[in-house]
């Protein structure tokens, strides 16, 4: 990309070519506001508050999707351009709820920051609100009486996840983001993972709070609480407390986790782990047995719902095991129960996630013991930073500690499971190591790694050329199964993750307007696992201890009771065959 010349209030700059007035500006150091505009999504200019002056154009120019042009003189701060954008923030004050105090975004909605930083005031009288509210996920909530009609998470849902579960409904300012006849989102296509919340500006789609459940719980405290923590958490929870995005807050984490007053802290990366050698176990028993194939790997929920509502001809092809936080929670409400000698119905199992599906998942009646939940609440990572905000922990200055034993022990492999890509590479690791009883060449798969909406590489075990795939963001990944099913491309393993990046960029993690943040999360994640003593799951030395007092061997009958589960057709077909047959 070649570079230009323009002039920005007066001062001249050098700037790329094919770049908007709006990333010029950013480069130029000059604030420009802005609600309908991020940088993962493309841009519309649909809210106007980005509205600036271009010589020699008639009318102000969205910011956001006006294109630098050589020797362009741009003004953003003129009388024109304030009045204008005064206006337009005034407009959708009109239309937006005054419950900030109580709203789950007050302290990061980028509304109320504006409304506050141009002391705006409600120049129209307030419009009759539509009362919009839809809780019927408990993965997210809808109020659109708060929504300013950005269309990111129109957006977000069609170009990243390739769903479309909302579109534009009416117009004008009666437009909303409705989803089609108005159908509650549970009972719709929608797969729970909350991409829409995240790139939602307000308050309009959060997750489904649980935060009050847990306050709750560690306020009256007359149960065991256990809590577990996911291998993206670690990467990201710092950008909630200033630290830059792929900042490892493993330690600092933990002990903001006991200050809370969790009895007992955990890692999921443990079990992820144990995931890893049930999996990697399932793998070879059906390279064995001749499939069937491919095989997909389990742990992300989203891509489960998916699968079961889209694409259920693929029942058989997923993996059996449960995800990490599954594995963790009957691991815990068993074995370490025993071994404490805790009744199961004085523990509670909590989880911290960077996904909202988990919520969804927690509640799968196929995880349950019986007739108990094995994991009983997900809270986000920014609910978590949230609850450590509410409780007045210093978390930048916490000093870092350990989680603990016997279920906090992890290695590198397990860390990657945070990333796009990382369940694979670290599936490979044991799968070879398993089938061959020889040490790896090398342990990196690199062809795996990065942020391609699909990879593929070929890994040879035994003399056995496998092929393998990984694919991230639902958008990539339809077109990947729709090859697959349609038997364009032919593999053995793959790895699925419906959210971009995997997840680094779930639907529960912090909000970010770093158009690199996926990047720098990943870059975490890898210097985990690099810094890690032990880089291979099965060479975890509690996982074999579990193996050895408890659950015996891979594969077993005690590790399918456990860590296996089974998956449902809820397609379109099977809910009309329903509706008839009542």
């Amino acid at each position: 990309m070649s570079n230009i010349k323009v002039t920005i209030n007066g001062r001249e700059y050098t700037v790329p070519s094919e770049i908007t007035i709006l990333e010029a500006c950013n480069i130029a150091g000059v604030y420009v506001p802005s609600l309908c505009n991020h940088p993962r999504l493309e841009p519309t200019g649909a809210c106007r508050v980005c509205a600036i002056e271009v010589e020699g154009a008639r009318n102000l120019q969205p910011a956001c999707a006006t294109k630098v042009q050589e020797g362009m003189k741009i003004n953003t701060n003129t009388e024109r351009v304030e009045k204008a954008l005064r206006f337009n923030l005034s407009l959708l004050l009109s239309r937006h709820p005054k419950d900030c105090m109580t709203c789950e975004a007050n302290g990061r909605c980028e509304f109320q920051d504006l409304i506050y930083r141009y002391d705006i005031k409600d120049m129209f009288g307030e419009e009759e609100m539509e009362h919009l509210y839809d809780d019927s996920s408990p993965s997210v909530v809808r109020d659109l009486d708060k929504c300013i009609v950005c269309g990111r998470c129109v957006r977000a849902c069609s170009e990243l996840q390739g769903m479309d579960i909302y579109s534009m409904s009416n117009r004008g300012y009666k437009s909303l983001p409705m989803t089609a006849f108005n159908t509650p989102l549970y009972e719709t296509e929608c797969i729970s993972c909350g991409q829409c919340a995240l790139f939602c500006p307000t308050g309009a789609i959060t997750e489904n709070p649980d935060i009050r459940k847990v306050l709750n719980l560690l306020e009256h405290h007359d149960k065991v609480i256990v809590v577990q923590t996911a291998p993206a958490t670690r990467v990201a929870i710092g950008e909630e407390f200033g630290m830059e995005p792929g900042s490892v807050s493993t330690g600092k984490m933990v002990a903001a986790l006991k200050r809370l007053g969790f009895d007992y802290v955990f890692d999921t990366n443990f079990a992820a782990d144990l995931t890893i050698v049930e999996e990697g176990s399932e793998f070879l028993e059906r390279l064995k047995n001749g499939g069937p194939f491919p095989m997909f790997t389990s742990c992300c929920p989203a891509w489960i719902n998916l699968m079961e509502k889209n694409y259920p001809e693929l029942i058989n092809n997923v993996s059996s095991a449960k995800s990490p936080q599954q594995m963790l929670g009957p691991v815990v409400k068993t074995f370490f129960a025993k071994k404490k000698g805790i009744p199961v119905d004085d523990i509670v199992v909590v989880s911290i996630m960077p996904c909202t599906a988990k919520k969804d998942e927690a509640k799968r009646p196929q995880h349950t013991i019986d007739g108990r939940p094995t994991v009983d609440v997900v809270l986000t990572t920014r609910e978590l930073a949230k609850l450590i905000r509410m409780k007045k922990i210093p978390f930048a200055s916490l000093p870092e500690e350990n989680y603990d034993d016997p279920l906090g022990e992890s290695t590198g492999a397990a860390a990657l499971f945070g990333t796009t890509g990382g369940v694979m590479e670290a599936a490979l690791r044991t799968a070879y190591e398993l089938a061959t009883g020889k040490a790896l060449p090398q342990l990196d798969f690199t062809d795996v790694r990065g942020l391609s909406g699909i990879k593929e590489a070929e890994v040879d075990i035994d003399g056995k050329k496998i092929r393998v795939a990984v694919a991230h963001g639902t958008a990539k990944v339809r077109e990947l199964l729709d090859k697959i099913v349609s038997g364009e491309v032919y593999y053995d393993f793959v790895e699925i993750m419906a959210c971009p990046g995997g997840c680094i960029g779930g639907g529960g993690q912090p909000y970010s307007l770093d158009k690199d943040v996926l990047k720098k999360r990943m870059e975490g994640i890898y210097s985990i696992d690099e810094r890690s003593v032990i880089r291979k799951s099965h060479e975890n030395p509690s996982i074999k201890k579990l193996y050895e007092e408890f659950l015996e061997r891979p594969l077993g009958h005690l590790s399918h009771e456990l860590l296996h589960t089974t998956y449902s057709d809820r397609s379109r077909k099977v809910k009309q065959a329903e509706r008839v047959g009542s």
